[in-house]
């Protein structure tokens, strides 16, 4: 079976409809209501053939995003972690938000605060104070940070990932001449969010049915530094909190023995420069697998590398769940994702 899932970017949105996400739609629940359903209306009705839904790149499903939800404290969770360690939001405006960078260089881990303080944290309480206003009013269907649907699937990024957006580039410095240092990070970022996550969804009521780890860094390290200190951090999160959907971006599959070797999953979400192949030769024909085409491709356009990168992705998945995913941005052609659409159907798939 193969599907395919796509979504709407902010861009995308701010192109075709004019919103601004400022500050205010990131802090303001009332305010990120308005501006979710009226995307969310838009696409319903403008890209109703593709299924489409407007949520974040790859965390929100459409089966599960409830037509009367708001997200509370929906920003991406690295970029949550990040200000709690004093890092500034830089609302994109036009497009996706970011942070200000490197928040801990030159701090210590022993410097940190313990994970498990970190709910008491005034942002947090902010958010608990919505999510509390939002449940005494009856409506909207309040979701806590961390969660993007009702489906109970939380994400955040892995260790790795967060750590080069808090340190940089020196991260994969410390990872090779200091080891403990830079693995001591990791770890203190793992405990922070899962405690951040378990206390979400203790205060929201909120089950978690599994975790989705953006480790879209991983393609940056070789495959024994990801077996000493990347792989340690997935394990754990799935003993201490849930099965791990684990996202890579980028051509990962120097770390597929790695990860066979090393933990089942949940699912796997991978970059489209990968091989299914030899995903599927080292991790089986049933693992749930989805998949995402070059962006090169999908801005192309000429559909043709589009069509051949889709056969290839389905003659090598050999019949095992797999999904196709586009998160439609600016600069990608419809007339593309139509056509690859087309061609999934006429593999015989819907």
């Amino acid at each position: 079976m193969v599907d395919l899932a796509v979504s709407v970017s902010k861009g995308w949105m701010a192109r075709v409809l004019g919103p601004v996400f400022d500050r205010d739609y990131y802090f303001d629940p009332r305010r990120r209501h308005e501006i979710d359903t009226q995307c969310g209306e838009y696409v319903q009705a403008e890209l109703a053939d593709l299924g489409a839904c407007f949520t974040e790149s790859n965390l929100g499903r459409r089966e599960y995003l409830a037509p009367n939800q708001v997200l509370v404290g929906g920003i991406q969770p690295n970029m949550i972690l990040g200000m709690i360690l004093g890092a500034q939001l830089i609302p994109g405006g036009d497009k996706d938000a970011d942070i200000t960078p490197q928040c801990l260089l030159g701090r210590r881990v022993d410097d940190l605060p313990e994970p498990e303080s970190l709910p008491e944290h005034e942002l947090v309480r902010l958010w608990d104070n919505q999510l509390a206003t939002i449940r005494r009013a009856g409506h909207p269907r309040p979701i806590p940070p961390f969660f993007w649907d009702t489906s109970g699937r939380p994400a955040v990024h892995g260790a790795l990932t967060s750590a080069q957006k808090f340190l940089g580039e020196q991260v994969f410095v410390d990872l090779l001449t200091d080891p403990e240092l830079g693995c001591g990070l990791l770890r203190w970022i793992s405990r922070a969010n899962v405690a951040l996550v378990r206390h979400f969804a203790d205060y929201s009521h909120m089950p978690i049915t599994e975790i989705h780890v953006g480790e879209c860094a991983a393609c940056m390290v070789g495959a024994k530094l990801f077996r000493q200190c990347v792989l340690p951090e997935l394990m754990w999160m799935r003993e201490n909190l849930a099965p791990v959907r684990l996202h890579t971006c980028g051509a990962s599959g120097h770390l597929v023995e790695a990860i066979a070797e090393g933990m089942p999953l949940a699912s796997l979400d991978l970059g489209g420069d990968n091989s299914l192949a030899r995903v599927r030769a080292q991790l089986g024909p049933t693992l749930p697998i989805t998949i995402a085409p070059l962006a090169t491709d999908l801005s192309d356009a000429d559909p043709k590398a589009l069509l051949k990168w889709t056969d290839l992705a389905i003659q090598e998945n050999a019949g095992g769940p797999l999904g196709i995913v586009c998160h439609l941005e600016p600069s990608y052609r419809l007339a593309s994702l139509r056509a690859m659409r087309d061609r999934v159907q006429r593999w015989g798939y819907v």
